[in-house]
């Protein structure tokens, strides 16, 4: 029997990137999943490949109704919600504090704190009576950043720190009928959008010049990480039969920031 079995999941920015494919390994486990994503082309796509065991919402993050629409959506179609999973976010193009124009300062922050944090907060509060009926979970994703400098800038890290203070907070609220936990990627091979006006060089993480050969050389595992190869964590927290006694966690895929 696969690990989510006849269990629903949310999860937000799943069109692309680390979302999709923990979309596809949850398909994968048994699980049907509602997505929301402001990419409709992509969403288009995923429907196609997988009619039966996807639903989807183009929609915003930021905005709790088109979090709302989701949960309605999975309840209605599959029955049920099991688990949330918050991982839309943007980037920062790693500008310190200092480079950030003092107009643009307060529309950056607000723009990627609404993605990276109050777009968790809304996934969550959008899920919590259909969760308290299961019985089931949250797990939202971080980054290295939540807990290292220099993994982004000023306002990328800062976010991520707070998604971390977000998942400690939300288990202490949430028990026992909530587990909620999260999952820290380190550098990824996605194409991650910055937030518009933080930089003149901004574009797709990826892009960068140089970002696989340096963010691999930057952790002891000498090498970045393909999406996929964080999605069993994500399955490990969703099922309530494999980490039962676990919340209020973090576990870390990044390389191995910590031994460095």
């Amino acid at each position: 029997m696969s690990a989510l079995e006849s269990k629903v999941a949310f999860v937000s920015g799943g069109a692309d990137g680390i979302g999709l494919a923990v979309v596809e390994r949850f398909i994968q486990e048994g699980a049907r999943v509602a997505v929301l994503d402001i990419n409709q082309e992509k969403l288009a796509a995923l429907q196609v490949q997988h009619p039966e065991r996807v639903c989807t919402v183009c929609g915003d993050v930021t905005s709790y109704e088109d979090n709302q629409k989701v949960v309605e959506l999975a309840v209605q179609r599959f029955g049920r919600l099991d688990t949330f999973v918050g991982n839309a976010a943007i980037f920062d193009y790693f500008a310190p504090l200092s480079r950030i124009q003092s107009e643009q300062l307060a529309s950056s922050f607000d723009r990627l704190f609404r993605v990276n944090v109050l777009g968790y907060m809304n996934g969550v509060k959008a899920s919590l009576d259909a969760l308290k009926a299961s019985q089931g979970n949250i797990v939202l994703t971080v980054s290295n950043s939540g807990f290292y400098p220099g993994g982004g800038g000023i306002l990328y890290v800062t976010s991520k720190h707070a998604v971390v203070g977000l998942i400690k907070q939300l288990a202490y609220e949430l028990a026992p009928d909530i587990r909620v936990n999260g999952v820290s990627p380190g550098a990824t091979d996605t194409e991650m959008k910055s937030v518009e006006g933080v930089s003149r060089k901004s574009q797709p993480l990826n892009h960068i010049d140089g970002f696989h050969e340096k963010a691999a050389q930057a952790v002891p595992l000498k090498r970045i990480a393909a999406p996929a190869d964080h999605t069993s964590l994500y399955v490990l927290l969703a099922s309530n039969e494999q980490s039962p006694m676990t919340t209020g966690c973090v576990i870390h895929s990044d390389g191995g920031w910590i031994a460095r």
